[in-house]
C-alpha cells in the first residue's frame, strides 16, 4: 500500500506541474507543486507506523489474556481435585458408618424377632386356653338357644294357629259385611233404576199424549184448511189419473194396434203408471184424514218418533207430515 501510495503521488506530482506549467508560467504556483509531493509521502509512512504499533499491542494483549486464562484453568483443576479427594473421604466415612449402622439395626431386630417369638408363643397359649372357654361357653349357649328356639317355634306355632282362626272369622265377618253392603248398594241401585224408569215411562206417557198445539186453535185451524185444500187438489188428481188410465183402456180395446213398433206395450206401461200414481195419492189421501183427525183432537204436530213437537215452519211445508227433521233423517 505505501509503495502504490508513493507511485501515485509521484506521478500526481510529476502530472500536476506540467498541467500548471501549460496553463500559466508563474513563479508561486510552482513553489507549491514542489511542496506537494513531500508531505504526500509522508502521510502512509506514518500510517503504516501506527498499524503496526496497534498490531503489537493486540498480540500483547492476547498473550496475557491466553496467560491468564491457563492460570485459572489451573487454579480450577486444583480446587476440582481437591473436592474430589474432599467428597472421597466423605464417602468413605458414610459407608462405614452405614455398615455400623446396619449391624446395629441387625442386632436390634435380631432381638425383637426373639422378643416377638417369646410374646407370640405366649399369646398362642393364651389363645388356646381362651378359644377352650369359648368353646365350652359356647356350648352352653348352644344348648340354650335350641331350648329357647323351641319353645319360640312352639310359641310362634300356637300364636300362628290363633292368628289363623281369628283371620278365618275375621274374612267371614268381612265378607258377610260385604255381601250385605253389596245387596244394599245393589237395591238402591235397583231402586233408582225403577225410580228412574217410571220417570222415563211418565215422561213418554206424557210425551205419547201431548198436544202441542192444543192451545193455538188459529194455527190448528189454518192446518185444517190446508189439509182440507190439499186433499182436495189430491182427489182431484186422483180423478184425472184414472179417467187418463180408463180412456187409454177404451182406447186400447177399440183400437187395433201394432204391436211391432210396441206402441201397446207402451200404452199399457202408461196406464200401469198412472194406476200407481193413483194409488199413491189415494194414500196421500188417507194420511190427511189421519193428520185431519188429529187436528181436531189437538194432537197433530206431535212426532211420531220422539214425541217432540214439530216445527211450526215443517208443518206448513209439508202436508200431511207425522216426524221431524231429526227422525226423518235417521230413518
Amino acid at each position: 500500500m505505501a509503495a502504490s501510495s508513493k507511485t501515485t503521488s509521484k506521478a500526481a506530482s510529476k502530472k500536476v506541474p506540467a498541467k500548471k506549467s501549460a496553463k500559466a508560467p508563474a513563479k508561486a504556483p510552482a513553489k507549491k507543486a514542489a511542496k506537494a509531493p513531500a508531505k504526500a509521502a509522508k502521510a502512509p509512512a506514518a500510517k503504516a507506523t501506527a498499524q503496526k504499533e496497534r498490531e503489537a499491542k493486540a498480540k500483547a494483549a492476547a498473550a496475557a489474556k491466553a496467560k491468564a486464562a491457563k492460570e485459572r484453568e489451573a487454579k480450577a483443576k486444583a480446587a476440582a481435585a481437591a473436592k474430589a479427594k474432599a467428597a472421597k473421604e466423605r464417602e468413605a466415612k458414610a459407608r462405614a458408618a452405614q455398615k455400623e449402622r446396619e449391624a446395629k439395626a441387625k442386632a436390634a431386630a435380631a432381638a425383637k424377632a426373639k422378643a416377638a417369638k417369646e410374646r407370640e408363643a405366649k399369646a398362642r397359649a393364651a389363645q388356646k386356653e381362651r378359644e377352650a372357654k369359648a368353646k365350652a361357653a359356647a356350648r352352653a349357649r348352644e344348648v340354650e338357644r335350641k331350648a329357647r328356639e323351641k319353645a319360640a317355634v312352639e310359641a310362634k306355632r300356637q300364636r300362628e294357629i290363633e292368628a289363623k282362626k281369628k283371620a278365618v272369622e275375621a274374612e267371614r265377618l268381612r265378607k258377610l259385611r260385604e255381601i250385605e253392603r253389596r245387596e244394599a248398594e245393589e237395591r238402591k241401585r235397583q231402586e233408582r233404576r225403577e225410580a228412574e224408569e217410571r220417570k222415563r215411562q211418565e215422561a213418554l206417557e206424557r210425551k205419547m199424549h201431548s198436544k202441542p198445539y192444543a192451545e193455538d186453535a188459529p194455527f190448528l185451524e189454518e192446518l185444517r184448511a190446508l189439509l182440507d185444500e190439499t186433499r182436495a187438489s189430491t182427489m182431484h188428481q186422483i180423478d184425472v189419473a184414472e179417467s187418463e188410465a180408463n180412456e187409454m183402456l177404451v182406447d186400447r180395446e177399440r183400437l187395433e194396434y201394432d204391436d211391432e213398433d210396441g206402441t201397446g206395450a207402451a200404452s199399457d206401461i202408461q196406464r200401469d203408471q198412472l194406476k200407481e200414481f193413483a194409488a199413491t195419492l189415494r194414500t196421500k189421501v188417507d194420511e190427511i184424514d189421519v193428520a185431519l183427525a188429529r187436528v181436531a183432537d189437538g194432537s197433530y204436530g206431535r212426532c211420531d218418533g220422539c214425541y217432540e213437537p214439530i216445527s211450526q215452519a215443517r208443518l206448513r211445508a209439508q202436508l200431511p207430515v207425522f216426524t221431524c227433521v231429526s227422525c226423518r233423517a235417521a230413518v
